[in-house]
């Protein structure tokens, strides 16, 4: 009997025309592409605007994220549709901007420091147990929600020392799924070239939500800026930041620049965090022998009484749960950088101002680089050739000098979470509600992930 393999998009089947390939684009990055991207090292795209070319050979991504990052900035393509809630994020910048505030975030992320933030992260879990409890009974629930409720609680217990239930918190969390309600990846102005003059033609309510969200977190980092002047500021994250100078420069970010940060630290860190967990709740739903090993170990290390930061290092297989769900769906499934000179790859000339697109999708489950790469194997990770496989072509937050700041971070707290809800409940698969997995700003399930839940 053939096993069962996660859901996986149906590639297009043909070449279509620029524009037809926009509105697949704009329904779903993954579904929009060919099946070859699976096979091939690269793959070039020609437009009438500009040439693209997805790399997927181990060695052309280590040129473009490790060695030479400063040939090969972040394309201002994506930007153009995450603008009016981003501003001037980490996320989006380059050079001298980006390496500035590089210096003032990545000392917040240590490892000390997770130690410090451990307890907000419990405290989150905690309360996402007894939230999905309180759901139990009235049919299957809807574990998406449930997981964006959990990481959008992290982030503001760990950066502003308040639950998701103060009203600002809350508040950002309602709006921000307005937001995603409303906003597409792709903007106009990323197929068409534009001075900046031009209008983007941007949906007044992604406008009009973007604006709200950052009106909230401008009146946290207000609050916080006077509680620091006075004294009072908890040590958390936004203190941490807000009082780091550049060590080169001497200066810290003001208010415009925090706002940038915390938009980018709650789209990111939260949107990424729920989809992973999200979609690794799945897997273990369809894959019930490996969710008892998850409870086992859950069980086994973790003591709802006891918070103690070195119960996450035991969960080894939890963590490679977590990781496989991320090799199957990486949250972010592609990345744009743009060659600043001409380039010559696989033979083939790449003039400069190219894209170059990086896809953790097809990457990670690239038929070359994996063995069995459509199948959930979380021991693939503690074998010779699935480790092989990890250093070569396992990138959920990037790498080189642009990895994902709070990639320690979430690596704590995805599997803290997931132990903690399976420890608590069994999940099962509602035959009749299958998830199929999209991508927009992240790899998403079409209509939710809805799973049955009981107490265990």
């Amino acid at each position: 009997m053939p096993k069962t393999l996660p859901p996986k998009p149906t590639p297009r089947p043909k070449k279509v025309s620029l524009w037809r390939y926009a509105k697949l684009f704009r329904e779903d990055i993954l579904s929009a592409q060919p099946a070859r991207l699976y096979h091939a090292w690269m793959a070039e795209f020609r437009t009438p605007f500009f040439r693209s070319f997805m790399i997927n050979q181990p060695e052309l991504i280590k040129t473009v994220l490790k060695e030479r990052p400063d040939d090969f900035p972040k394309s201002n393509r994506i930007k153009e549709g995450l603008a009016p809630l981003l501003g001037e994020s980490v996320f989006v910048t380059n050079g001298a901007v980006w390496k500035h505030q590089r210096r003032i975030i990545d000392p917040a992320f240590e490892g000390g420091r997770l130690r410090e933030v451990y307890p907000a992260m419990w405290d989150a879990a905690v309360a996402s147990v007894a939230r999905v409890q309180g759901q139990i009974g009235s049919g299957p629930v809807e574990m998406e929600g449930v997981t964006s409720h959990v990481a959008a609680d992290v982030i503001f217990r760990t950066l502003f020392s308040i639950p998701i239930d103060h009203e600002v918190a809350g508040a950002v969390f309602s709006t921000f799924k307005d937001y995603q309600r409303t906003q597409p990846i792709l903007n106009l102005a990323a197929f068409l070239p534009m001075p900046k003059w031009m209008p983007r033609f941007r949906k007044r309510e992604t406008k009009d939500s973007a604006a709200a969200i950052r009106a909230l977190i401008t009146q946290l980092t207000k609050e916080r800026a006077a509680a620091i002047a006075a004294g009072t500021a908890p040590d958390d994250l936004a203190t941490k930041i807000m009082t780091t100078p550049d060590p080169e420069t001497g200066k810290c970010f003001d208010t415009q620049e925090m706002v940038d940060q915390v938009a980018i630290f709650f789209l990111a860190g939260h949107e990424t965090s729920a989809s992973a967990l999200g979609w690794a709740l799945y897997l273990l739903a369809m894959y019930p022998e490996s969710q008892s090993r998850v409870a086992q170990e859950a069980t086994e290390y973790i003591d709802p009484e006891k918070p103690y930061f070195s119960s996450v290092s035991k969960l080894t297989f939890t963590r490679d749960v977590f990781r496989e769900a991320m090799r199957l769906y990486p949250p972010v499934p592609m990345m744009v950088r743009e060659n600043t000179c001409p380039e010559r790859f696989r033979d083939r000339d790449v003039p400069k101002g190219s894209q170059i697109v990086l896809s953790p999708w097809h990457l990670h489950r690239h038929e070359r680089l994996w063995d069995r790469p459509d199948e959930f194997d979380p021991e693939r990770f503690q074998t010779k050739a699935g480790k092989a496989s990890m250093r070569a072509a396992y990138i959920p937050f990037s790498a080189g000098s642009r990895v994902c700041p709070g990639s320690g971070f979430a690596m704590i707290e995805g599997p803290l979470i997931l132990a903690m809800l399976v420890r608590a409940f069994r999940f099962d698969l509602v035959a009749e509600r299958p998830a199929v997995p999209v991508a927009h700003l992240t790899v998403r399930s079409k209509d939710g992930i809805w799973l049955t839940v009981t107490p265990r």
